[in-house]
Formats: C-alpha cells, structure tokens, sequence
C-alpha cells in the first residue's frame, strides 16, 4: 500500500459519528503548516480562501492549474497528514471533465475532495440524477488511481434560503441527495449552510454518508453538534477572513 493509500484509508477512518473531525481549513502551503502545529489530523482547503489569496473571487474563477500547484505545495508541506481540496463542482459540466479533475487532484497529492451539486455561475442546484452521474464520474477516475479517495458530496440545498426559513422539507430533499449520492459512490455528505440544531439531529440520524457541516453563525457548538452525531466540522472561509481582518488592523497600527 502507498503511502497516498495509507493516507486515505486513515483519513475515512478519522469521520466518526459522536467525534467531530474538525478541518481548520488553510489555502497554502504556509497556513496548512501553521495548522498542522496545531495538532491537526488532516488539511483541508476551502475554495473560496484559495481564490481570495490568489486574487480571484470564489465560483471556479481560479485556474484549476493554480490551484493543483497550490495543493502540490501544501501536499508537501505537510507530508505526513492526509490532504483534501475543495474542487467546486469539478470544474466543468462534463462527468469525464469532473473525472479528470478528480484524476489530476489525486496525482497532486490528495485523498479527499469536495463536489457540489449547484451551478458556479449562480448557485442554482442541479438535478440529483446529473449530479449523481458526475459523482459516479469521480468515483470511477479515483477507483482508477488506485486511491479510495473520501468523495465528500456537498450538496447546497440549504444555501437555497435563509436559515430562518429551514425547515423539515429541505431536510429531507438534501436526505434524497444523500441516498443518491451514496449509491453510485459518494464518501460523505456536506451540507453547508445548515444550522439549526433539530434539522442537524434529523439529517445526521437518517443519511448513509457521514455528515459534514460548516462553522457560521448559529450552528450548534462542537460538543453539541457530536451528541447530534455530525461526522466532520469545516471552517470554510472563517480562518483566512479572519487572519485578513487580523492583518488588516496590524498594518493599520503599524502605520499609525
């Protein structure tokens, strides 16, 4: 077994039910080391932070060519953790694009990735049955390499309305996602804007994949959401925003 192999073996092993693998989540090589000293036990970037550092905005507006060197890069810098990058929606409409994408991300270094089921342009789902082909596309290019790569399918139904509008309807639209997602071969469930307490009960209780949800205002602690049974917390943009804001009032003193 490579070592990339060990690497994703350990990496599904760490999502359990009741305790939370927590993703700080970096956008290069410098801040994937900063978080790795912290203890760590994978690194994950977030697409919107590694277009924000790269001056690009968030929505497959950064070369995907950048941002594999930007994984190479972190890959290295923190060698001995397992890896994931965030591909958007793979990177074009296309299930055989989507699997090179999957294909070129597992030869730059990673064992895991995000897909999303909305469209860059507009954040508009797609249909399940189109997202669960490019899904299977994925699933197909990783069996390929050799690498049981963690598929982590985001799905955005929740980024549909505002939180206050959440309700049990949407929890079970995002839990036929789920089940679709899971058969053609789909790792982990990602649902990101999801933060009512009794939805995330619902959700994580009733979905064959491992559930991820995203730190933002209102989501439960971490200690609650592992009672709720959430499998993976991602930090999304909230570390390199708030190491901007930090930086930004340091120059500020600096030049006072």
């Amino acid at each position: 077994m490579s070592g990339q192999q060990q690497k994703a073996a350990a990496f599904r092993g760490l999502h359990v039910a009741g305790d939370p693998l927590v993703l700080f989540n970096a956008w290069d090589a410098g801040s994937a080391r900063a978080v790795a000293e912290a203890g760590a036990r994978a690194i994950a970037t977030g697409s919107w932070s590694v277009a924000a550092a790269n001056g690009y905005p968030d929505g497959e507006n950064l070369p995907l060519s950048v941002a594999l060197d930007n994984l190479r890069r972190i890959a290295a810098a923190v060698a001995a953790l397992p890896v994931t990058i965030d591909l958007e929606s793979g990177y074009g409409e296309a299930p055989g694009i989507v699997a090179a994408t999957v294909a070129a991300a597992i030869d730059a270094g990673a064992i895991g990735c995000n897909l999303e089921d909305s469209f860059p342009v507009d954040g508009m789902l797609r249909d399940t049955g189109d997202q669960a082909v490019r899904l299977a596309a994925a699933r197909k290019a990783a069996d390929a390499a050799g690498v049981a790569m963690f598929i982590n399918a985001r799905t955005d139904v929740f980024f549909q309305k505002p939180a206050p509008e959440h309700d049990a309807a949407m929890a079970d639209a995002a839990l036929e996602r789920a089940r679709a997602y899971a058969d053609v071969g789909a790792s982990g469930l990602f649902v990101p804007g999801l933060v009512a307490e009794a939805l995330i009960a619902r959700i994580a209780e009733a979905s064959p994949l491992p559930v991820n949800v995203m730190a933002m205002p209102g989501l439960p602690p971490r200690a609650r959401l592992a009672e709720l049974g959430v499998a993976r917390i991602s930090h999304g943009p909230g570390p390199y925003s708030g190491a901007m804001r930090w930086l930004t009032e340091a120059a500020k003193a600096a030049m006072a």
